[in-house]
């Protein structure tokens, strides 16, 4: 089973080249089922309801987010509704939404999604590994492909997730950081791992954001609202081969596009 899995992707400019590459790399790599982190996808904050059906329409099977998710409100009741979208599963129980799906695939085969959030430098929420642990008993046992996004700031504890979940899961790929990182591998138990596969969004920016607005920040500390970049739009994906029969990995490879 062949699983594309696509970054952050950030404003009008990460919709658009998204929009320009998915059919063709659906079609180059023979994909089985697409994933795409939204969390950031409308106007660089959040997603709305109109933004994730746009998604839907064309091609992306399974939407997951992270600390963002909760921007724009509009998408509170939309998370109850729609199950192809997932928030991280280790908020607090009874908040909106899901942070587990099990679906099937392009190849008839079916794979579960899990979205995990990080506690470093990041929003207080429940524990990510415990809560894997619990997620992951839930699953029914005939699932052998299990996705992971681990939405998180640090490193170590994205490398961390890796290791824990070793053996475990077919891949655990980070997300939150916008930079891509060159650790692609497969771990001894057979979990394919990416500390983080970047975003699909304008490079001419510091992280998706106009770097002017960024710099100044830094050099003032004064807050003001950050506005989305627009130039230089690049895509940065990664695409795991996984065993249906076992659910091991069989590759990882990085993916890249402008």
């Amino acid at each position: 089973m062949k699983i594309l899995f696509i970054g952050d992707t950030v404003g009008k400019a990460g919709r658009a080249i998204v929009h320009q590459y998915l059919k063709h790399l659906q079609e180059e790599y023979q994909v089985d089922l697409t994933i795409l982190n939204c969390e950031n996808a409308a106007a660089g904050f959040g997603v709305t309801p109109k933004i994730a059906d746009e998604f839907f329409d064309w091609g992306i099977d399974l939407l997951t987010s992270g600390n963002h998710i909760w921007d724009k409100k509009e998408i509170t009741g939309y998370l109850d509704k729609n199950s192809r979208i997932l928030r991280p599963a280790n908020y607090p129980r009874g908040n909106p939404g899901r942070g587990v799906a099990v679906l099937k695939t392009r190849s008839g085969e079916a794979a579960a999604v899990i979205n995990l959030q990080g506690r470093v430098f990041m929003p207080p929420t429940d524990d990510p590994f415990r809560v894997a642990d619990e997620e992951l008993a839930r699953l029914p046992k005939h699932i052998k492909v299990i996705f992971v996004d681990m939405h998180g700031e640090a490193t170590s504890e994205k490398v961390a997730m890796g290791w824990y979940l070793d053996g475990r899961v077919s891949a655990v790929v980070g997300t939150h950081t916008h930079i891509p990182t060159a650790d692609e591998t497969i771990l001894p138990g057979g979990t394919a791992y990416l500390t983080d596969v970047g975003m699909a969004g304008p490079f001419l920016s510091v992280i998706g954001v106009v770097k002017e607005d960024v710099i100044r920040r830094f050099l003032t500390s004064i807050p003001e609202k950050f506005e989305s970049a627009s130039q230089d739009a690049r895509l940065n994906a990664v695409l795991v081969d996984v065993d249906s029969a076992t659910g091991q990995a069989r590759s990882i490879e990085r993916i890249h596009r402008r």
